[in-house]
């Protein structure tokens, strides 16, 4: 709204004292009404709509916080600046504890008073304006890097700064601005699933040192992160929140930070990016294929549902345990929170974890809000694109037992180490796929016999072994989605596709999906 359409209420007893400020606000192009008492400065407020409301604190009559007082019964909205001589803390704290919008102490400039209302009417304006040419040029940067042959360390670096773009877009009204976010994703996304499917592999047969020229990847989580504070027989809380995109932990970071010192680095799922694969991996600190082949009992890929393909991260955290040579002073906890019954527990329990020295605790709120999403028209409206997830993502958090039990670990001597095991992408595109009945079920990766797909559109698996995936049958392979495409059958391929267009999926190659937050938590207290 421009300058002169702006109105301002201005009771002040020394009104008259104040003549240079109105011509300069005038000049401004604001309206000023001018009153000499709080009496007729609520008279005023009652018979008309205000911009801004200026109020001396020491009028005779109504002062200034009762005029203030009255003004907000009427308009809760209004901004009131205070304007006093008074620099006491306690009127102070009064006044911001009656939502007051700005505090200046007499005497005040002509200048003070007109910058004081262009930050209360114009901030959210010029904010928006250094977002959208601040944006332009990151844009430009970004598109320069990516296309400068990365490797993985910058790939991690160059998505962190794009994600952290998603949350600052989300405070922008501007639809062009955040479709043009959308486009440079997909191009990004493009060239990093061409670098994957080049360097994947390579991954796998390197070192973990971190000059070994691969990322830490699922199975290095424990090793790197929580083993060595063990060592140091400190207590850690591990936890992980299944399918948390660094985007959506990117909402919920400043929540922590009045709790916790928050260090935050990144590792990358492996392929597939799901549960059974990345998370038992992440358990285990093996690959799927050595799970399967050192422990067959604790490995289920077949039909049925996540929690029966997840069954065994207790034993197989022991197991890893084990491998690592760290030795425990009690046997650790493990976790696992699907429903509001369990959640409430660890709420309530989370104070008689302080001997235990490593408690595990998996939350499946988001994986199964991404699912539920695919079947339910209300989530799909509550969580239409990524902006609203991360909205939905922020809301469940700030009202989570995971929320409480945080708190609650931030007043103890102990280490949290918070993580996820994969993300999710907005799956926009269709791919077909061609296959035999015993195929296994996801949309962004399959399993099972002589599968096929378009290259351009999937990695086709040949030799598991190459991803260090399970070869329990001579014919097995396995194909995996690129980008933001989903696979559907040629059978009733349009009732699916429609089906499944717009649903956020995971299993695939995608920056989303693949570059995960791994933050450590240091309690302030």
């Amino acid at each position: 709204m421009p300058a002169q359409d702006r109105k301002i209420l201005w009771a002040d007893d020394e009104i008259d004292l104040l003549k240079p400020h109105i011509l300069l606000l005038e000049s401004k192009g604001y309206r000023v009404t001018s009153v000499s008492n709080g009496t007729d400065a609520v008279a005023c407020a009652a018979r008309e709509k205000f911009d801004v409301v200026l109020l001396d604190e020491s009028m005779p009559g109504l002062g200034g916080l009762a005029t203030l007082e009255a003004i907000k019964e009427r308009d809760p909205l209004v901004p009131v600046v205070l304007v006093t001589k008074n620099e006491a803390e306690s009127l102070m704290d009064e006044a911001i504890g009656k939502h007051i919008d700005d505090y200046l102490i007499k005497p005040v400039r002509p200048t003070q008073i007109f910058l004081a209302l262009k930050r209360l009417l114009e901030a959210d304006r010029l904010q928006d304006s250094q977002r959208a040419r601040g944006y332009v040029a990151e844009q430009a940067r970004l598109r320069a890097e990516s296309t400068g042959g990365l490797d993985w360390r910058g790939w991690i670096d160059l998505y962190a700064r794009s994600a952290q773009w998603d949350v600052e877009l989300d405070k922008v009204e501007d639809a062009g601005l955040k479709q043009a976010h959308q486009d440079q994703r997909r191009e990004l996304n493009v060239e990093f699933s061409q670098y994957v499917e080049a360097s994947y592999a390579t991954w796998l047969t390197a070192g973990t040192e971190p000059d070994s020229g691969a990322p830490p990847l699922s199975v290095h989580v424990m090793e790197r992160w929580v083993a060595p504070l063990l060592r140091e027989k400190r207590r850690v809380y591990f936890i992980l929140v299944d399918c948390m995109r660094l985007d959506q932990w990117l909402t919920i970071e400043p929540l922590l930070r009045e709790f916790f010192d928050v260090t935050v680095d990144h590792h990358v799922s492996i392929l597939p990016t799901a549960t059974p694969y990345s998370r038992n991996s992440i358990f285990a600190g093996q690959y799927p294929d050595e799970i399967q082949r050192q422990h067959p009992e604790f490995w289920h890929e077949g039909p049925g549902d996540e929690r029966s393909k997840n069954r065994f991260e207790r034993q197989l955290l022991d197991l890893n345990l084990k491998r690592l040579g760290v030795e425990l002073a009690s046997p650790p906890k493990y976790i696992k929170i699907y429903n509001a019954e369990e959640a409430n527990n660890v709420r309530r329990n989370v104070v008689t974890f302080q001997n235990i020295p490593l408690v595990a605790l998996v939350f499946n709120f988001l994986d199964m809000l991404t699912h539920g999403r695919s079947e339910s028209d209300l989530l799909r409206e509550l969580a239409p694109d990524e902006s609203a997830f991360r909205s939905v993502m922020r809301s469940w958090f700030l009202h989570s037992s995971l929320f409480d039990a945080l708190k609650w670990m931030s007043k103890q001597d102990c280490t949290v180490i918070l993580t996820t095991d994969h993300g999710a992408i907005l799956s926009r595109r269709s791919a077909l796929v061609y296959g035999t009945r015993e195929t296994s079920t996801n949309l962004r990766f399959k399993f099972g016999a002589n599968l096929t797909s378009d290259p351009k559109y999937a990695v086709p698996v040949k030799d598991p072994s190459r991803f260090h995936l399970p070869a329990d049958s001579m014919n097995k392979n396995y194909i995996i989605a690129k980008e933001d495409f989903y696979f559907v059958y040629p059978t009733h391929f349009h009732e699916y596709e429609n089906k499944y267009r717009g649903s956020f999926q995971h299993g695939g190659i995608s920056l989303e999906e693949m570059i995960l937050p791994t933050a450590t938590l240091t309690p302030r207290r």
